[in-house]
């Protein structure tokens, strides 16, 4: 067996072993209470970009988005379309108090996350037979969905009275940079590896793992739903 089909192997077994660390993502802890209730606008934007770093599955989706995307103004143009997205839903649904089930709207969110490895994958155009939604229009529709999860973890938070809009601005303004600190290693990997003759097999490999973790996500999350 030729060395690149077993490094590639290698590769989409250890992802398969990232799994259970997905399905424990980015929940609310006691340490992250304390850091909003000691500190002021500052704690909210760590704890934001914390929130982020540790979101896998919103990085999961972000990273399905690169993989279909072709030079740097692409990658800038979804990921702004995103951003402007789930800003809208987390700051809105925060201040409005809109709040959803956890468990739901982050089975939706795996839902998002194996529908960008499907897509990816030709699945409409060989499955389906039809072609694939609109990707910036299906990108905005996700990051609102996107944001409403967020906005559902900052809610768990005991916010306290004063300040209310700033401290869901600097969570929002964490979030932002939070992304940008995760997406540039994920942008330079798939960047880089697409100049390799290895980058067809890593492509399928990978996002064959996204709906796989797309699934084992949306599972669990309907397992926490109907046992919680």
């Amino acid at each position: 067996m030729p060395v690149r089909t077993i490094k590639l192997r290698g590769l989409a077994g250890f992802c398969l072993l990232l799994l259970p660390t997905l399905l424990l993502a980015h929940g609310v802890s006691d340490s992250d209470q304390a850091t909003l209730a000691e500190g002021g606008l500052l704690a909210y934007i760590y704890v934001g970009a914390k929130h982020m770093l540790t979101g896998y599955d919103h990085l999961l989706f972000l990273a399905g988005v690169i993989f279909y995307l072709k030079g740097f103004k692409d990658i800038v143009r979804f990921i702004t379309v995103f951003t402007v997205g789930h800003s809208i839903t987390l700051i809105g649904a925060t201040y409005l108090g809109v709040r959803v089930d956890e468990h739901l709207i982050d089975a939706v969110i795996a839902l998002s996350v194996l529908y960008k490895g499907f897509e990816n994958l030709g699945g409409f155009t060989k499955l389906l037979d039809v072609k694939s939604p609109p990707l910036l229009s299906m990108v905005f529709v996700f990051g609102l969905i996107h944001g409403l999860g967020l906005s559902t973890r900052l809610q768990s938070f005991d916010l306290g009275a004063g300040s209310f809009l700033a401290k869901i601005v600097s969570f929002n303004v964490g979030v932002e940079l939070g992304q940008v600190l995760a997406l540039i290693p994920i942008v330079f990997l798939i960047t880089q590896w697409q100049r390799l003759k290895s980058y067809a097999a890593f492509y399928r490999a990978m996002n064959w793992y996204l709906i796989v973790a797309g699934i084992g996500l949306f599972v669990y999350q309907l397992y926490g739903y109907f046992n919680g």
